[in-house]
């Protein structure tokens, strides 16, 4: 086993730098050691600190595992197993034509197995079905970016450059929660006076903001794009704009200062709740930090995770580049991205529209130069696929999936409408599922494939400023596991696929390389030598550059070299069939809107976080946050079971009656399964832009269950 390997946090997409060091007790984990890097600084939060229990967990699967007629999971060996999974392939094509089977990826793979997943869709498998779950969570911002700038990478400019900062508007993040490691580069803006937080709850990242250290804005859930409109307005009438960088650098800014006339204040006020003298002094303050070269806009899921998600990360665009910050050398805009390999996870083909190198996949230069690398005519290349929602509703219906394959997501509890999800991974013929946990996903396959985890395989991720890393291997695998590249490399060989797959990451590396060349997202230059030399690697990274730490400095990336502007409004939000007013006529009280999130001991679905000890200790349950007026209202007492429901599903939990909440909102974390699953209660209904789902404005009833009523039945009835 290797000892003192320098890798990164296996979670979310600040990467924090660690080292793992293997004890002398073989029966151990590795030891978990913070190491000095720009983005943590040698800090982890409790999610890193405790990442490498789980390398030896019992519930650890560790050989394939197949379904009987009884439902029951039992051991097979992988000669069977790779068999099953290529028969049901073949038989579904040949049933049903090669869209019929889907690949469903995750932005926690390396940047080597979604390269080689997307590759293995296509041309293994023959299928244009394959997105992932990243279009839950950085479609929108990815889309605004393209529309405005010419190109998406989360944040375009390296985190410490934040440090420097007199001011930061933070849309819909809660940082000191998701990553804590972050807040550091708040400091300078925090003792200026300058952190401003939007968000309807007052958050532990809102909670900075006081003594003076900054502003916080809690506006209705779903008015972040009229609140932006009003800051727009402000700086524009207010005389606040860069002019000389609007002239030089951005088009369209006509059109984009007649749509904000009609958004003054006082009108913001009644459409936002926050009071018109806060938006006026936060126009002011973004444009003082400007003048003085340290003012940013960074936006996260709060913001983008609605139908018009992609209209408000334009809107924050749009008020970022009227101030001049895009392309600065001391101020900018950005978005932050959550999944450990989010950024890299979109940019080489695991998306439904997309080629490695963040290249359109209806790009005929695109298809080509692809097709070259690959080795394969380029009609062999299948057209582009249906977003994630799309493909999840199309699971085991008659012009849809009927064999599916799922790497890195668990989407029976991190999908919207978890309910219908689930009922449709039930509908296949024939369910894979590589993981190294039986996930509430893997409990549905018919087979489940046992994956390395992180500390056991080598590779690269890309954080979220566009920093390619290294991964390395710190401990040997069980022996029944396999990488999913070996996994890919076997299937392929079985389905005698067109082209070749390694199971070798370095070389599926540099074909990854020469594959990107000439994209956007261009790691030619690139390589595992120069990343183990500790040297930095931001792309685009063309082969004999230097790379780019920050982007936009000359020029945008459209072809005139300019931003561009693009006037967005609010779209009336009408309930669906299935929001809140078609609860059952029984429930008492006025519908509330439900926003959901994280917190800071659980990640994403809990799959891996609900098996540590430490962390469950800390967070055992879902509870409801919601306000005292709300909760005095329904009767409900702080700590009493609740039952929230729409026509959707329903959910059971405890409530966390607090004041840090506004009145007519609640708050459930989507980390728990069954009864406490938040996203039972999600809509499947998807910006028309990016494709990402709405999962923070659910209408929702909530009620107290009656004390003393018996377990069993509570259980039942939270059942849907």
């Amino acid at each position: 086993m290797a000892d003192g390997a320098a890798t990164h946090c296996p979670y979310c997409a600040l990467q924090c730098a660690m080292t793992l060091t293997v004890p002398a007790a073989a029966e151990a984990p590795p030891e978990v050691t913070g190491r000095d890097f720009p983005t943590n600084r040698g800090g982890l939060c409790r999610k890193g600190w405790t990442s490498t229990s789980l390398l030896e967990h019992p519930g650890r699967v560790t050989e394939p595992l197949l379904r009987g007629a009884d439902g029951v999971h039992r051991p097979v060996d992988w000669d069977t197993a790779l068999h099953l999974a290529a028969t049901a392939v073949r038989e579904t094509r040949a049933a049903y034509g090669p869209d019929a089977v889907g690949v469903f990826g995750g932005g926690g793979l390396t940047n080597e197995k979604a390269y080689q997943l997307g590759k293995f869709a296509r041309l293994a498998l023959g299928t244009s079905r394959i997105d992932y779950n990243g279009r839950f969570c950085m479609s929108s911002a990815a889309a605004a970016g393209i529309r405005a700038f010419g190109l998406d990478r989360g944040l375009p400019f390296p985190v410490a450059d934040l440090d420097g900062a007199s001011t930061v508007l933070l849309l819909g993040s809660n940082v000191a929660e998701t990553m804590p490691p972050f807040v550091q580069h708040l400091r300078g803006a925090r003792d200026a006076g300058g952190l401003i937080v939007v968000d309807p709850r007052r958050s532990a990242t809102a909670a900075l903001t006081s003594d003076g250290a900054g502003l916080h804005l809690q506006p209705l859930p779903g008015s972040d794009l009229a609140l932006l409109l009003g800051l727009a307005h402000v700086v524009i009438h207010e005389g606040l704009a860069a002019q000389a960088y609007i002239a030089g650098r951005t088009a369209d800014y006509p059109a984009l200062a007649r749509s904000v006339a009609g958004y003054w204040p006082e009108r913001v006020q009644s459409l936002t709740g926050v009071p018109a003298g806060l938006v006026r002094e936060t126009a002011r303050r973004l444009a003082d930090g400007a003048r003085r070269g340290g003012s940013y806009v960074l936006t996260g899921r709060g913001a983008e995770q609605h139908v018009d998600g992609t209209d408000t990360a334009t809107a924050a665009i749009n008020l970022a580049l009227l101030l001049g910050l895009p392309g600065s050398a001391r101020s900018g805009y950005g978005t932050l991205t959550g999944q450990g390999n989010g950024q890299g996870g979109r940019e080489h083909g695991q998306k439904a529209d997309q080629l490695p190198g963040y290249r359109k996949i209806t790009d005929p230069a695109a298809r080509a130069h692809v097709a070259g690398v690959w080795g394969v005519p380029e009609a062999l290349i299948p057209g582009p696929g249906v977003p994630a929602v799309e493909l999840l509703a199309s699971l085991g219906q008659p012009d849809g999936v009927r064999c599916l394959f799922v790497h890195g997501a668990n989407v029976a509890v991190s999908a919207p409408d978890a309910n219908a999800v689930t009922a449709g991974l039930r509908r296949l013929d024939f369910l894979v599922v590589c993981d190294f946990f039986v996930s509430e996903t893997a409990a549905e396959a018919d087979l489940i494939l046992p994956v390395t985890q992180w500390a056991e395989e080598e590779g690269t991720l890309t954080n979220l400023e566009g920093r390619v890393l290294r991964r390395r291997r710190a401990v040997t695998p069980p022996a029944g596991v396999r990488s999913e590249l070996w996994i890919m490399a076997r299937l392929a060989e079985l389905l005698d696929a067109p082209s070749t797959f390694s199971e070798d990451p370095e070389t599926v590396f540099e074909e990854l390389r020469r594959a990107s060349a000439g994209g956007p997202a261009d790691y030619s230059g690139i390589d595992y030598a120069m990343l183990d030399r500790g040297e930095e690697a931001y792309w685009p990274y063309p082969a004999g550059s230097a790379g780019t730490p920050r982007l936009f400095l000359e020029a945008f990336a459209h072809p005139d070299g300019r931003a561009v502007f693009t006037p967005v409004t609010p779209r009336r939000r009408t309930p669906s069939a299935g929001s809140a007013g078609s609860a059952r006529s029984g429930d008492a009280g006025a519908p509330m809107t439900l926003v959901t999130g994280r917190w800071l001991e659980h990640y994403q679905s809990g799959a891996q976080t609900r098996r540590v000890p430490a962390l469950v200790d800390a967070r055992p349950e879902a509870r409801l946050q919601l306000h005292p007026s709300a909760a005095a209202a329904q009767g409900i007492d702080d700590g009493a079971l609740v039952l929230v429901a729409n026509g959707r599903g329903e959910v059971l939990c405890r409530a966390d009656v607090s004041p840090d909440i506004r009145p007519e909102t609640m708050f459930l974390p989507f980390h728990f399964p069954g009864v406490e699953s938040a996203n039972r209660l999600t809509e499947a209904v998807t910006d028309p832009v990016s494709g990402m789902p709405e999962f923070k404005t659910s209408q929702v009833w909530v009620r107290s269950v009656a004390a003393g009523a018996p377990a069993v039945a509570l259980q039942s009835e939270g059942a849907s």
